[in-house]
């Protein structure tokens, strides 16, 4: 206790809490931070694997569109989905999350990003393109594109149509 109480026992003290914090920050543990803010800027965390290059292209495109991407790589997916609620017929390889809290599941194009986080539906808890659709941002292969839908996803566990994507230009 005597190590405590002089300067060098405090700074040791304080070393080992930022240690453990830092820890802490980079487990794989989702934020439990998932309640809607007052932010209004456009920003989105985003879960992912760490060898998973779909997934950094779609960051990009991402990026590319004007929203701040910060990247967490996991070595599971399943607790982010599970604390997302994002039932295995909505998922797709990485998860985003927004400042306001909102989820957006797979490869989505940006502009509906964007359009959604200016005017969140009532009742919705994000955006989702399930599977991984040729074409969609961050799957791009040659010209090559298979028309898919961006799903809106719904507090109650349900979804609607959200916009049909039937061209790579509508993206």
């Amino acid at each position: 206790m005597e190590l405590l109480s002089t300067g060098k026992g405090v700074f040791l003290s304080l070393m080992v809490s930022m240690l453990l914090a830092a820890c802490n920050a980079e487990s794989d543990a989702p934020s439990t931070e998932n309640s809607p803010a007052a932010s209004t800027s456009q920003a989105l965390t985003v879960y992912k694997q760490p060898t998973c290059g779909c997934c950094k292209k779609w960051m990009s495109h991402i990026e590319e569109a004007g929203i701040d991407v910060t990247g967490r790589h996991m070595t599971s997916m399943t607790a982010v989905k599970d604390r997302y609620q994002i039932e295995p017929r909505y998922q797709s390889c990485h998860t985003a999350t927004s400042s306001q809290g909102y989820v957006f599941e797979g490869h989505i194009p940006a502009r509906y990003i964007k359009a959604f986080l200016a005017n969140p539906p009532d009742g919705a808890i994000g955006l989702a393109v399930p599977g991984m659709p040729v074409g969609s941002p961050g799957m791009e292969v040659e010209n090559r594109f298979t028309p898919y839908q961006v799903l809106l996803l719904r507090n109650d566990g349900g979804h609607e149509v959200y916009a049909t994507i039937e061209t790579a230009a509508q993206q």
